[in-house]
């Protein structure tokens, strides 16, 4: 008798830990198409290294807005513009959460915390959210002209320099990086880097940033979907890694500011601004945030996004767009005060035509930051329950 209860308590307990283990952490949504996949893993390994091309695929046959589960989530895909305008325009303040992934949030940022654009919505996050609209609205963008000014005629003239005038190939995108993250640093911190796109503090912000967005990828980290691999995975080690070089710089460049403060040696910046505010009602925590965001926002998208748009004006048809842009430089500021002019008005359609579509020609984000429902939202009948995360198929769209 012993031996059959033995082997009937062993099958269960196996039985239990395998229904345990396969469950899932938002549930499966009825009435929407749902791709097939496998126990625990879902559609982990059919997902492949392209995303944004698989989700496009699964839309042929599953139809525009799909479930898929990856790991113990179940994920909704949005693939067209339409099914995008739907649900992240016309319902766009149920979807203002972010979903709390285990490499990117609980060992990359343990230290440093979240920025705002990966911050879950609480009452941080909108304090947060509510000081950066303010230091980035368009009356206070303008006022920043000026250090765009700096910044983009210093990379033009070094990459004409180190180009000997066109004469020799190099890389523009270091000097797009040196652009992205300079303007950042000064409207942050009152400080730029001065070195050229060699110096070390630059190549070491812009890798290491390279580097957490690469951990902060939707599918590549298996362990933030199958909590059994934390346990085994290699990429335990590379994010503490990112999360230690990131802090020393991050700890570094406020000391600087708060020691320039001290000494009534700093500039003006939305840093020194909230730090000297004695009604400020952000915490360190929140300050450090803010911090955050400015230094790795833009070092991804804006370099990418001028490459592609170079890349595109040295075509032969960018050639001819090229002579448009000037022709229709030269109607509105026949006497050349256009460089002047620019940084206090917007007088010219078609170059402001032509930067629009340079942004949105190249997605330089396939699939963009995925979110999460703070409230149940309904799609074409069907509704999604609230704690759901979406994925924005942004390519092709």
């Amino acid at each position: 008798m012993a031996l059959p209860i033995v082997f009937a308590v062993a099958a269960l307990v196996v039985y239990l830990v395998l229904k345990v283990s396969n469950r899932t952490i938002s549930p499966k949504i009825p009435g929407l198409p749902a791709v097939p996949g496998l126990p625990f893993v879902g559609s982990l390994f059919d997902i492949g290294s392209c995303h944004s091309r698989k989700a496009q695929e699964w839309a042929q046959t599953y139809g525009p807005v799909f479930q898929v589960r990856l790991g113990n989530r179940w994920i909704v895909f949005a693939n067209t513009y339409d099914a995008i305008q739907e649900l992240w325009i016309k319902q766009q303040s149920a979807l203002i959460s972010r979903p709390t992934l285990y490499t990117f949030h609980k060992v990359v940022s343990s230290s440093q915390g979240f920025t705002i654009g990966t911050s879950p919505w609480d009452e941080s996050c909108k304090r947060r959210r509510k000081a950066a609209a303010t230091a980035l609205n368009r009356p206070a963008v303008e006022s920043y002209m000026p250090i765009v000014d700096l910044e983009s005629s210093a990379s033009i003239r070094e990459l004409l320099v180190d180009s000997q005038y066109g004469e020799k190939e190099i890389n523009p995108a270091p000097y797009f990086h040196r652009f992205a993250l300079n303007t950042s640093l000064t409207l942050n911190y009152g400080y730029r880097i001065k070195g050229n796109v060699d110096d070390a503090q630059l190549r070491e912000i812009v890798d290491v940033e390279r580097a957490v967005s690469n951990l902060r990828s939707t599918s590549n980290n298996w362990q933030d979907y199958v909590p059994a691999l934390r346990l085994l995975s290699g990429r335990n080690q590379e994010a503490v890694e990112m999360r230690k070089r990131r802090d020393k710089y991050m700890i570094d460049l406020l000391n600087e500011l708060q020691r320039r403060i001290k000494e009534g040696t700093d500039r003006p910046c939305i840093t020194g601004n909230i730090l000297k505010d004695p009604e400020a009602k952000l915490n360190e925590a929140e300050i450090r945030s803010i911090c955050l965001t400015m230094v790795s926002a833009g070092l991804d998208t804006v370099p990418g996004n001028l490459v592609m748009g170079l890349g595109y004006l040295s075509t032969p048809q960018g050639q001819e767009i090229q002579k448009k842009c000037y022709d229709a430089i030269m109607q509105v500021y026949p006497n050349g005060e256009a460089w002047d002019a620019c940084l206090r008005e917007e007088k010219v359609p078609y170059v402001m035509a032509l930067v629009k579509e340079v942004l949105r020609f190249w997605c330089v984000v396939p699939i963009s930051l995925p979110r999460v429902n703070i409230k149940d939202v309904v799609y074409k009948g069907v509704t999604i329950p609230a704690g759901t995360t979406f994925f924005m198929v942004s390519l092709g769209n």
